[in-house]
């Protein structure tokens, strides 16, 4: 038996990926790198897999195999190409434990092919919980998979959840730092451009996910996650402004006890908590000092200016294919505002027309969901002139 846990990291060039390749080097004795991947990144995923020798590479974009697979030929590493390519990688016995970290809705169908393999995930995408919750929590419930969460805030609820196994929620608290644009109103927003968007107060992360925090969606997209992660009913889930995030969630139990998890913020310590479930492991990251805290506070969101966290809200609660079409138009017009194409308050109104005008379907099938998905990223694509 390998004594090393044998790592497949899907989307190792994004934020995530990155990150995860830092917290495995410094732990050689417990993680082997067994697969990376990446969409276009061929530079970067060459560099990685020479430094930690994956058996398989897959890189998405079909015109850059020629180039990593030259580049590559002097090792043992087999190099694939192309979309079927990661779900068949997915569906390999050849790792113990896969970190799903592609961006968005092209993050499903690999995490179906893990789950339907029967290897525990970590779960660093979110949109596929938004897109097809009930579908991946049943199947991997009928294959006894377990799926442990990355995202910090869900990663804090999943801790404060060890131990109290039979003890019942009241509820959920999600914490948002606010984003780079907390107290601002509609008539600064108006000439928000992409470099304010992207400039993130606590968190390094990746264009999209920071984008998604400045309207706040993202944290709609947590609530609708840990809906389906955690079996919760939409009222038990509460968001609260917490801009310092230091707090990464909170948990109150039934007797009104409420558990937090705390550290600085660093997506290190969820990837590195997720990698080595259910051993915590060792390292020398700067800690919390509660002699010099500054101070702690939180505050209401403000839902009448950030609107996606209300139509993520809206979402959740009518259920069905409606968090999908909110997902699926949400990517459009983040690409289109990365692209400056449409600008920061357009991305509400192309997400509102959607969930407006794509058909609703309150019991999908996987079949429904592509279909959605594919509806409302056209009507959205027709909105923004992509």
């Amino acid at each position: 038996m390998n004594s090393t846990k044998r790592i497949a990291i899907f989307g190792s060039t994004g934020s995530i990926g990155k990150q995860a390749l830092e917290v495995i080097a410094a732990h050689p004795d417990k993680f082997s790198v067994e697969v990376l991947t990446a969409a276009t990144n061929d530079e970067l995923l060459i560099s990685q897999a020479l430094k930690f020798n994956p058996n398989i590479v897959v890189i998405v974009d079909d015109s850059r195999y020629q180039h990593v697979k030259e580049a590559l030929k002097s090792t043992d590493i087999k190099v694939f190409a192309g979309e079927q390519s990661l779900l068949d990688v997915a569906s390999m016995d050849c790792y113990d434990m896969i970190l799903q970290a592609i961006v968005g809705y092209a993050g499903l169908l690999p995490t179906i092919k893990a789950i339907e393999t029967g290897k525990p995930i970590a779960l660093s995408n979110k949109e596929t919980l938004v897109v097809a919750g009930d579908l991946i929590m049943g199947m991997a419930a009928a294959k006894q998979v377990p799926i442990i969460p990355v995202d910090s805030e869900h990663s804090a609820i999943f801790q404060c959840l060890m131990g109290e196994g039979r003890n019942k929620i009241e509820k959920i608290i999600l914490t948002a730092s606010g984003g780079p644009f907390r107290g601002k109103k509609p008539n600064f927003l108006v000439n928000v451009k992409r470099d304010h968007a992207l400039d993130h107060p606590n968190w390094k992360m990746g264009a999209k996910i920071s984008v998604d925090s400045a309207t706040l969606i993202n944290k709609g997209l947590e609530m609708i996650e840990a809906k389906w992660l955690f079996n919760l009913k939409p009222e038990q889930i509460e968001v609260v402004v917490h801009p310092q995030s230091i707090i990464h969630s909170m948990v109150q139990f039934e007797d009104g006890a409420i558990k937090a998890q705390m550290g600085l913020p660093d997506m290190k310590l969820p990837i590195q908590y997720a990698l080595g479930f259910p051993q915590r492991l060792p390292n020398a990251y700067p800690r919390y000092d509660f002699r010099h805290p500054g101070e702690l506070t939180f505050e209401e969101p403000d839902y009448k200016t950030f609107r996606n966290l209300s139509l993520a809200i809206d979402a959740m609660g009518k259920g069905g294919n409606m968090p999908c079409i909110l997902n699926a138009a949400n990517e459009i017009a983040v690409y289109a505002f990365l692209k400056n194409r449409i600008g920061f308050l357009d991305i509400t109104d192309v997400i509102e027309q959607a969930m407006t005008k794509v058909k609703f379907i309150e019991k999908p099938s996987l079949e429904d969901y592509i279909d959605s998905d594919g509806e409302a990223r056209n009507f959205a694509a027709s909105l923004v002139h992509i």
